[in-house]
C-alpha cells in the first residue's frame, strides 16, 4: 500500500483551508480531463465541506460537462427535502452552483430497499474508476459513515450501515437535527475499500471538536477502531486542517 505518511497542511482559517483543498481538488480534476477526457469524482457533505465546496464551485477552468459525480453517503428513510438530506445539500451547494455536469449519481435514501440501492450504485461506480474523492473525518474517526470498528475487508462499493451514538450526536450537534431521536439510525455509505480505490483523496477537516480524531488518525495504529487512519496507506492523499482541528498534533 502506501508509505503511511499522510501529507498534512494546516491553515489559519477554515476559508484558507477550504481554498487550498479546492485548489488541489481542481488540479486533480483538470488533470484527469486532460489525460482521459473525463473525470469521475466522489463528494462528501456535512459542515466539514462548506468552505471547500464553496471554493471549488467558484474555481475557473474546469469543464464540468466532463465530470461525473458520485455521492458518498446518505441517511436511510430521510426525505430528499429534509434539511439534513445529503441529496438536498449536494444539489444546493454543488450541483446547482456549477454548469451542468456530465452526470450526478445521488443515493436514494428514501428507497424501500436500501440493499438494492447499494447494489445498483455499486455496479454503476465500478464502471467509473474514481479520479478524486473529497471526504472528511468524523468526530469518532469515521470515514464516510463507516463508524468504528469499520469494515476494512468488504469490497462492496456501498453498504447499509448502522450509525453509532457519537456519530448521531455529531449530526445533531452540527444543527442538522433538533433531537438525537430524529437522527436516522441507518445509512447507505461508500465502503472504506472503495474510497481507497480513488486515484487521489482530499480530506478537509475543520474545527476543534475534530482535533482528537485528527490526532488519532495520524498517530494511532492503523485499525478499524479509527477508520480514517487507513488514509495513511494511500499513496496520493492530502489532509487539510484549520488550526483548531490541528490543535493536538
Amino acid at each position: 500500500m502506501g508509505d503511511e505518511n499522510l501529507k498534512t497542511e494546516i491553515f489559519k482559517s477554515k476559508e484558507e483551508m477550504g481554498a487550498a483543498a479546492a485548489q488541489w481538488a481542481a488540479a486533480a480534476i483538470r488533470e484527469a480531463i486532460a489525460e482521459r477526457g473525463h473525470a469521475n469524482i466522489i463528494l462528501a457533505t456535512g459542515a466539514s465541506q462548506f468552505e471547500m465546496l464553496n471554493a471549488l464551485t467558484q474555481t475557473e477552468g474546469i469543464d464540468w460537462s466532463k465530470v461525473t459525480m458520485f455521492h458518498l453517503d446518505e441517511y436511510i428513510g430521510l426525505d430528499e427535502n429534509h434539511p439534513a438530506s445529503f441529496r438536498k445539500y449536494l444539489r444546493e451547494r454543488f450541483i446547482n452552483q456549477v454548469p451542468a455536469l456530465h452526470a450526478a449519481h445521488l443515493i436514494d435514501g428514501s428507497a424501500a430497499e436500501p440493499e438494492r440501492v447499494c447494489a445498483e450504485m455499486g455496479e454503476l461506480i465500478k464502471a467509473h474508476p474514481i479520479d478524486l474523492a473529497c471526504v472528511g473525518i468524523g468526530e469518532n474517526g469515521h470515514l464516510a459513515f463507516n463508524d468504528p470498528p469499520a469494515d476494512f475487508e468488504t469490497t462492496a462499493p456501498y453498504l447499509v450501515v448502522t450509525l453509532d451514538q457519537k456519530c448521531r450526536e455529531q449530526q445533531m450537534g452540527e444543527g442538522w437535527f433538533e433531537t438525537i431521536e430524529s437522527v436516522p439510525a441507518r445509512a447507505v455509505s461508500m465502503s472504506v475499500h472503495h474510497i481507497m480505490q480513488s486515484a487521489g483523496i482530499v480530506v478537509t477537516v475543520p474545527d476543534r471538536r475534530k482535533a482528537d480524531a485528527v490526532k488519532r488518525t495520524l498517530n494511532d495504529p492503523i485499525a478499524p477502531e479509527i477508520p480514517a487512519s487507513i488514509l495513511r496507506n494511500h499513496s496520493n492523499c492530502r489532509l487539510f486542517l484549520d488550526k483548531a482541528a490541528a490543535a493536538l498534533i
